[in-house]
Formats: structure tokens, sequence, C-alpha cells
């Protein structure tokens, strides 16, 4: 992967989330499934260097695509992705809500 922006795909935005950045400044992302702990650390200090993040922590998993309804008598279903919730230092405040 070349771009930060390849390793970082978008932020996931939901309740739970957002109770989790406002809680242990604890940030959700989806992020390209083969990436690991050390380029997603790096992809979000380049990111938003300018705010000055410092990455505490990262926990990632592998979220299983969900099963979709039927088509001419077969099951589909989701394709399966990446999420890394990144904590970072109690200065450090991000702006994606």
């Amino acid at each position: 992967m070349k771009s930060n922006y390849e390793v970082i795909v978008k932020p996931v935005i939901t309740e739970k989330s957002y109770d989790l950045s406002e809680k242990s400044n604890s940030y959700t992302f989806r992020v390209h499934s083969r990436a690991n702990k050390v380029q997603i650390k790096q992809a979000i200090e380049a990111i938003f260097k300018s705010k000055r993040a410092k990455v505490l922590k990262i926990s990632t998993i592998n979220v299983k695509g969900r099963r979709r309804g039927r088509v001419k008598g077969r099951r589909g279903t989701a394709a399966g992705w990446k999420k890394a919730i990144v904590t970072l230092d109690r200065e450090c405040k991000l702006d994606i809500y």
C-alpha cells in the first residue's frame, strides 16, 4: 500500500463509535484488509499531523460479511472488512463527526 489514504478508507460513524470517542478518546476507522497496526499508526499520524495526533493503542477487528437475501434461489453475502479502533492521547481531538 503506497498512500496513507489507501490504508485508512473512511471513519466509521455510529452511535457506539461516537460514545467511544467522547469517553475514551478512541476513534473507529474502516481500514484496508491487509493493513497492519504499524501501517495504521503511521497513516493516522500522517493524515492528522496538523492536530498532532499521538496514537497510544490500536485494536483491529475483521468484520465478517453478512448474509444477504436470495437472488434466483441463491444466498448472497456482503463483503467482509477490517475495522481499527485507534486510541489517541488525551490532548488530541479529531473532528470527524
